[in-house]
């Protein structure tokens, strides 16, 4: 008896369906994906409790007739590709013939589908097999997906809770959203609209609708093309780095990609001006010649295969640095400018009658101690028997994380007028459903609908916090793991702090230094921030007579 058998049909769709539908996102994603490939201009996505019961895509695309209807559910079925070399000239979204008969093998799907000015079709399935089909009005598609792997149980328990899954379906519109600005798509959740995109007139609008016009003013735009080759990129200035790789976006043909050596290429041309721990946003919208492009290397074409990575690479390297050093020129002016409030460090902090360095290791530090600057970040303090050097940012991040997670030193700062705020769908969502955990924090906030946080305070400490930068990035650390040596509320604090404490380039003055190194002794661990790093390193006397060789 032979051992080899033919898999049926049924079996090999849930085959496929394991490795195209991941979870629900998957889902909205491919339907996404088609309705813009038929031409959509709305899209309209509705889900309840978080995809796992129901997924309904609707759009204004060209549709299907009756035939076309019957047909796409068989397996490998499309209209995209005809032969072969189609395979390496790909300008649509979606090319296999997958999606539909994956999602419908694991799901009870109903899909109302037609062209306009002819007669619609409905058809009803369960498990990947036809139940009923008729007549029904319609121009456009809309495509109804309900309880996602009712029977495959095996699969479904692997699925996270409802709330983890609304965020990878945020996440999948958002994406879509971003590349595709001439398309309108609102996500509506349990009934209320999440996300809500009007059509854009570019990719700059577009992302001013997603993240606000404060968001927008933190990136430089530049553009650049070459044989085969454009690109389109929205990227940090110098004033607005983050502290984590969120907002990092590669676009190729429209599509959604990751890609380590595009990725890199970004990071290589901030080399010298992006500061350590410190990560750049981007958008890169790519145009590359489909015959110089392999998208049929993974299953849900996440990643691709570029025929001359190198040349990729180096284009994008050359491009972007050079608009990064120009703005970073333009940036960098504005601090070499004499100013009215400039000041002679040198005169101020040695001025005749100051003392020099002490021989007694107790000796406090006061106004009267002689420091100078080192560059915009580091100060250096005589005293304590030898020379204490300070990293200014460091310090006051220590400061402030003990005092932010002290419950009974930590205050709230009531604005005098209410800050709105706008953020993506996913941090939106996260935000709001932490807003208890926040108030611990010192932060006030409340919905204010559109994706628009309306912050009311803020922690006392606080007094010329980055709101905008500040919010995006305590929603980053709401949707990390955490663990007992990593707890949530020291996360939070030390993202917090690190926005809030006092920047390099700003000078401080005696008082403020002195309070500064008296209020960090007063900490629990003075010597290292809230990340690992060191605030301050001491050079004894006798360490200095060493590296003096005196010794």
């Amino acid at each position: 008896m032979p051992q080899i058998s033919i898999l049926s049909p049924e079996l090999c769709n849930k085959i496929a369906a394991g490795e195209v539908i991941e979870r629900p996102a998957s889902i909205v994603k491919e339907l996404i994906e088609n309705a813009l490939d038929a031409g959509s201009t709305e899209i309209t996505v509705e889900v309840g409790h978080g995809g796992k019961r129901m997924i309904r895509v609707t759009d204004n695309g060209t549709g299907m007739d009756r035939e076309d209807a019957l047909l796409c559910f068989r397996q490998h079925a499309t209209s995209k590709i005809r032969e072969y070399d189609d395979l390496f000239n790909i300008r649509t979204l979606g090319f296999r013939g997958e999606a539909l008969p994956s999602i419908a093998a694991v799901s009870r799907m109903k899909i109302i589908t037609g062209r306009k000015g002819a007669a619609g079709t409905a058809m009803e399935l369960q498990g990947g097999e036809l139940k009923e089909t008729k007549d029904a009005p319609a121009a456009g598609t809309s495509v109804e997906v309900r309880d996602l792997f009712f029977n495959t149980p095996a699969r479904r328990k692997f699925l996270k809770t409802e709330s983890t899954e609304l965020f990878h379906i945020i996440d999948a519109v958002t994406k879509e959203g971003l590349s595709n600005p001439e398309t309108a798509f609102s996500l509506i959740v349990d009934n209320n609209e999440t996300v809500s995109l009007a059509k854009a007139a570019g990719l700059r609008e577009r992302i001013m609708q997603v993240y606000g016009e404060e968001f927008l003013a933190g990136l430089t735009e530049t553009a650049a093309a070459t044989e085969g080759l454009e690109m389109q990129a929205f990227v940090s200035t110098s004033s607005s780095f983050r502290n984590t790789r969120s907002h990092q976006f590669i676009f190729l043909n429209r599509r959604p990609i990751k890609d380590q050596s595009v990725s890199h290429a970004v990071y290589r041309a901030y080399e010298g001006i992006l500061p350590p721990d410190k990560h750049p946003l981007y958008f890169l919208y790519l145009r590359l010649d489909p015959q110089k492009v392999d998208f049929n290397v993974h299953p849900t074409k996440r990643e691709v295969r570029f025929e001359d990575k190198e040349a990729v690479y180096r284009f994008i390297v050359a491009h972007l640095r050079d608009a990064v050093k120009q703005e970073r020129r333009e940036y960098v002016r504005e601090f070499s400018q004499p100013g009215a409030d400039d000041r002679e460090i040198d005169a101020q902090s040695f001025s005749a009658g100051m003392p020099a360095v002490s021989e007694n290791l107790e000796f406090a530090y006061r106004p009267s101690l002689p420091y100078i600057y080192l560059g915009g970040t580091f100060i250096a303090v005589s005293g304590r028997g030898g020379l204490t050097v300070i990293d200014h940012h460091a310090a006051h991040e220590r400061i402030l994380f003990e005092r932010l997670l002290n419950s009974g030193e930590s205050s709230s700062r009531q604005l005098l007028f209410p800050r709105q705020v706008q953020v993506t769908g996913k941090e939106y969502g996260i935000l709001i459903r932490n807003s208890e955990l926040l108030k611990t924090l010192g932060f006030e906030i409340d919905e204010f609908g559109k994706n628009t946080i309306l912050v009311r305070s803020v922690p006392a400490e606080i007094e010329d916090a980055d709101i905008p930068g500040i919010l995006p990035d305590i929603a980053a650390g709401l949707l990390d793991e955490h663990t007992a040596a990593k707890p949530l509320r020291h996360d939070l604090a030390a993202r917090i702090a690190c926005h809030s404490s006092v920047r390099g380039r700003k000078i401080l003055s005696a008082e403020e230094v002195t309070r500064l190194l008296e209020d960090l002794d007063s900490t629990k661990h003075p010597d290292q921030c809230p990340h690992g790093r060191p605030t301050r390193i001491f050079y004894s006397l006798h360490d200095l007579d060493k590296l003096f060789k005196r010794k």
